[in-house]
């Protein structure tokens, strides 16, 4: 069979023919009576198996060893392959996110594409300093996607781009709580812990909502991340993470001054005393827990603390009694 008949058979083109010839992948064994180059049957499916392999990505070079070479084993070049190939997917799906980030910002120009891509690649700078430079400035001058921002808020851990980052992303509405909230259900702690605190930093009745289900997270950070959130907003379901966070001396004082906010709300104040009572009437509490839930008492107004109180005051525990006195004789001076 001649090269024009190869070729429209094939669907290999006649100069590739020529091009494989001159590689020595496939040389054609016959001549015509007019001496032109003939393909053999032999020959034809030496070609197949070309395309077959080129398919999977492999060069002529290996093409060529994969068919002539005895010796030669595919494990470990099929092993190459499958690492090049998921490197090219990563890169053109990193980059098919970008373009998409960039379609959503709706640039007015090309120059508004140029400010996107320069804050995009800010946002991935290895320096910390480009990288707040870049989440302050993505709030006043053309608008960073809010998944770039999602995405760069849950991976940073510099403490002052983590800042900036929270910062602008409070300024994307409710649009960045519900992209953050996938955050809470990460595999990884420190996603979690991220996701939480920067939906705190969002002062809307949806990102409220979602510091209430966080509550319930089987992530104890995160509930208190929420609950300490939840008590600057006055949300009374914080109240037994609160008084946990007390006991436990996690964030304990952040945790009492949270008490003391919601109690100036009277509706609350016996409830949350009624809370530390029944926690100090434990008898499993140690000295210093006892003593920081009287500390707690402290901020909390109201006939139930003031009760409390006086009964501590008389307390076994003499750093207990002592707090306690100091504390009432404080609210009689009042």
């Amino acid at each position: 069979m001649l090269i024009g008949d190869v070729a429209r058979r094939s669907g290999v083109s006649a100069r590739m023919l020529r091009h494989y010839d001159s590689l020595g992948l496939v040389r054609p064994t016959g001549r015509s009576d007019a001496g032109y180059r003939q393909y053999s049957s032999e020959d034809i499916r030496r070609i197949f198996h070309i395309e077959s392999l080129r398919s999977l990505g492999l060069s002529l070079r290996d093409v060529g060893r994969a068919l002539d070479d005895p010796g030669f084993t595919p494990s470990d070049l099929v092993d190459d392959l499958v690492r090049r190939t998921r490197e090219r997917i990563a890169a053109e799906t990193e980059l098919l996110t970008r373009l998409r980030r960039i379609g959503a910002a709706e640039p007015a120009g090309w120059e508004d594409v140029l400010q996107i891509v320069a804050l995009l690649h800010a946002l991935g700078s290895k320096s910390a300093g480009m990288r707040q430079c870049a989440a302050l400035s993505s709030v006043d001058e053309v608008p960073v996607p809010v998944e770039a921002l999602v995405e760069a808020a849950l991976s940073e851990t510099d403490p002052n781009v983590a800042g900036a980052l929270r910062w602008a992303l409070a300024q994307s509405g409710a649009v960045g709580s519900a992209l953050l909230a996938e955050g809470l259900g990460s595999e990884a702690p420190e996603v979690r812990k991220r996701a939480v605190r920067s939906i705190a930093e969002f002062p809307d009745g949806e990102a409220t909502a979602l510091l209430q289900d966080a509550l319930t997270n089987s992530d104890i950070v995160v509930r208190r991340y929420a609950a300490l959130a939840l008590g600057a907003r006055g949300v009374a379901d914080a109240v037994p993470t609160l008084v946990d966070m007390v006991v436990e001396e996690t964030n304990d004082v952040d945790a009492a001054d949270a008490l003391s906010a919601l109690a100036s709300r009277p509706a609350l104040a016996d409830q949350i005393a009624t809370g530390l009572v029944d926690r100090l009437a434990h008898g499993t509490l140690g000295p210093s827990a006892r003593r920081r839930l009287t500390e707690a008492l402290a901020g909390i107004p109201g006939i139930t603390a003031a009760r409390a109180l006086a009964d501590l005051s008389h307390d076994e525990d003499r750093a207990v009694a002592l707090t306690a006195a100091y504390v009432l004789g404080l609210r009689d001076a009042h």
